[in-house]
């Protein structure tokens, strides 16, 4: 029997002669998320320009796990969401974001465990891009169920923010058929490192988690595991 990661490696590739379309009809998805009737807060607008140099940035990026556990401000929040899916650009009625995307068609939707933020309640927030406004879905400690969903990892219960980024699988396959979940886990890289190179540059700590039970953490976040799925975490604090 093929190993079932080798079979989607060998199954996704792209040949001379393979038709490319999806082999079946998609309903295009919407292109960006939004929750209705929830609590809304709109973010301070992020500071473009200025700052570190990248290279430096680059040389003294690490994964920082050990955590003050002091608040952090709403700005620095505003800025690393800025940096990972910021809009940036308009062409051709596109969105243009911080971080590229296969086709621009941004299948990764953020969702953020507040633990200590400036003025924000402890809860899960979805980020909606559009608007720039974090939208609160479900509110609560939510420290012992990540952690727990996440092998144990201890910086859940430490940070001030998780990032959590889903896909909303359909947006990519639309174009790319079963092509597109390389695709999707490429995207999210690109994401991941601007976060970590925010962090860095803003003096705080990130460190991203790829361990963990993926229908836990869809539970939390009220998901369905099928169309719209975690596929990565992320958290940041301040330093020690």
């Amino acid at each position: 029997m093929i190993p079932v990661g080798e079979k989607f490696f060998m199954d996704t590739k792209y040949t001379r002669g393979k038709d490319l379309t999806p082999s079946r009809v998609i309903k295009i998805p919407e292109a960006y998320k939004e929750y209705t009737n929830v609590p809304t807060v709109f973010l301070p607008a992020p500071v473009v320009g200025g700052g570190e140099s990248i290279w430096d940035v680059i040389r003294k990026r690490r994964s920082k796990r050990r955590y003050t556990g002091d608040i952090m401000t709403q700005k620095e929040l505003s800025q690393l969401l800025w940096a990972t899916q910021g809009i940036t650009g308009r062409v051709s009625g596109f969105l243009l974001r911080s971080a590229p995307s296969a086709g621009a068609l941004y299948p990764i939707e953020t969702y953020l465990w507040i633990h200590r933020v400036e003025d924000l309640s402890m809860g899960i927030y979805h980020f909606n891009v559009k608007r720039f406004c974090l939208e609160m879905i479900r509110g609560g400690n939510y420290s012992t169920s990540l952690k727990e969903a996440c092998l144990g990892q201890h910086m859940l219960s430490t940070c001030a923010v998780a990032f959590i980024w889903t896909a909303v699988i359909d947006r990519c396959r639309v174009k790319y058929g079963e092509r597109a979940f390389r695709y999707i886990f490429m995207d999210v890289g690109h994401i991941c490192q601007n976060l970590y190179l925010a962090a860095t540059a803003m003096g705080l700590g990130c460190c991203a988690i790829g361990a963990f039970f993926d229908d836990e953490v869809n539970q939390i976040l009220g998901l369905d595991g099928i169309t719209e799925s975690v596929i990565y975490i992320a958290t940041v604090g301040k330093l020690t």
